[in-house]
């Protein structure tokens, strides 16, 4: 998939769009010009929907010799397995059941047999999120399923991204065909995580096979890069393999103890750590040592506070008069806060911590000293700060609330606003491209017109040495983000 901020290149008059405008801009021309419609391809095909084992629900089918396969009436389901098997580990305890496999065909009443496969789990578990809304249910679902319905965020791991979620869209369009459910889909909002992973480290023995090694048995030698060049067991010197990064598993012995880290770094720490180290949707590759850089951010938070306890923790109204550096604060604050509710909203919690990381340090950097005003704009900053974070790092940010002498408890406390005014700046900074390729910035007037931008651009002396004596096509302006000469 493409960059959000992605931009179109060697695209003839579609070149310099973002990503996303490109793509409609181009689908309308196609469908303007004849050549083609949009369409949805889905990735489905034939279900193989039968499985030979014990578990799961038998298929609803009879075999009679004068009738065929019948299927089960209705008033007899389900089929229920039989509880007294016995597992031989060959093949399925029902197929070896001549008892249970007796019946009588319910068209012609005479000797028949049931079907021994059983349903594939998914019809199983494709629809339990619409069963956990109607507990108690005498039929499979009720009104109050209408009620719940649709799921308003699926969180679940990468794993499940093709299989389970395609059979989960399936089995609600069942249930929306034959009235069950309402709605069209079964969630407003998805969000596949990424697998963790982690080194891991084996030996071969004669005697047991692969034998893996925890992390923490093993030292190792690392290239500039971190590469790792060789291992061996502190035990006992015995030379590992490395398989490089992998998914963490009981087999490979390479999970990580999040109680060990709790224990030696804090809760907050290890939260705020999981949450910044990779998107929620990639992959994250575990490190300790790392998880030191989340503790050491959030000491400088404590410190940053307390050495300025006195004066920030006394309530005081933010005036509209302020100085350019306190101004400047403020706009880097709610301009932070615009984004963390945003990505917060979108489960991008990577760039949520990024940005509470990138406004403390503007205010580690601004000394307010005895000036009222400037106290204020701080404590209205630390204010920010703390409830953005309290998701992540419930704990200290509770702490840090009260020694604020912030109204109220942080759990009751508001999501903060954004206060618009604070945004207003009276220049804006545009990135400029040539041909779809970054060539510099400008600096110009935040109330110019395109015309204003347009001479901006081509007059800069940098982006002029991009375009030399070429004759320039056009020049596209994203407001507020971005040029593109075309040449």
């Amino acid at each position: 998939p493409a960059k959000e901020d992605a931009v179109t290149v060697n695209s003839g008059s579609f070149s310099g769009l973002p990503f996303k405008d490109a793509f409609e801009r181009i689908a309308d021309f196609i469908e303007e010009k004849g050549i083609g419609t949009r369409k949805v391809n889905y990735r489905l095909r034939d279900w193989g929907v039968s499985r030979q084992r014990y578990w799961g629900c038998p298929v609803p089918v009879i075999y009679c010799d004068a009738c065929g396969a019948v299927p089960v009436p209705e008033k007899d389901l389900p089929v229920l397995l039989p509880e007294d098997v016995t597992f031989m580990g060959v093949q399925s305890p029902i197929k070896a059941d001549p008892e249970w496999r007796k019946t009588t065909c319910p068209q012609c009443g005479k000797d028949a047999e049931r079907e021994t496969d059983t349903f594939d789990t998914f019809v199983e578990s494709s629809w339990y999120y619409a069963r956990y809304c109607t507990p108690g249910a005498d039929g499979m679902l009720d009104e109050r399923a209408n009620y719940w319905l649709p799921v308003d965020h699926y969180i679940g791991g990468i794993e499940h991204a093709v299989l389970h979620l395609m059979y989960f869209r399936f089995w609600h369009k069942l249930m929306r065909d034959i009235g069950l459910v309402k709605s069209d889909e079964p969630a407003t909002k998805l969000l596949c995580q990424g697998m963790v992973l982690a080194e891991a480290y084996y030996h071969d023995s004669t005697e047991h096979g692969r034998v893996w090694v925890k992390p923490e048995d093993v030292e190792t030698e690392k290239d500039t890069k971190g590469k790792t060049l060789g291992a061996r067991r502190l035990s006992d010197g015995v030379e590992l393999n490395a398989t490089g990064w992998t998914t963490m598993s009981k087999s490979k012995n390479n999970g990580v103890d999040p109680q060990t880290l709790v224990d030696r770094y804090g809760a907050d720490t290890v939260r705020l750590f999981t949450m910044f180290a990779a998107p929620p949707d990639q992959a994250l590759e575990w490190n300790d040592d790392a998880v030191a850089g989340s503790q050491r951010f959030l000491r400088r938070l404590w410190t940053l506070v307390h050495a300025n306890l006195e004066q920030v923790s006394v309530d005081r109204s933010v005036p509209a008069a302020l100085d350019d550096e306190t101004q400047a604060l403020r706009r880097v604050f709610y301009g932070a806060l615009q984004k963390i509710s945003r990505d917060m909203d979108r489960g991008q919690f990577n760039t949520v911590v990024a940005a509470c990381m990138e406004s403390f340090n503007a205010l580690d950097r601004f000394k307010p000293g005895a000036d009222d005003k400037r106290i204020a704009v701080m404590r209205e900053a630390l204010g920010i700060l703390v409830r953005v974070l309290a998701p992540i790092t419930p704990h200290l940010c509770h702490a840090l609330w009260q020694v604020l002498d912030m109204k109220g408890d942080l759990l009751d406390a508001p999501w903060p606003e954004v206060d618009e005014r604070a945004l207003v700046s009276a220049t804006q900074s545009l990135v400029v491209q040539v041909n779809g390729k970054l060539r510099g910035h400008v600096e110009i007037g935040s109330e110019a017109d395109e015309s204003e931008i347009r001479e901006a651009v081509l007059s800069d002396e940098k982006i002029a040495r991009h375009i030399g004596d070429q004759d320039v096509r056009k020049v596209i302006v994203v407001p507020g983000k971005l040029v593109n000469v075309v040449i």
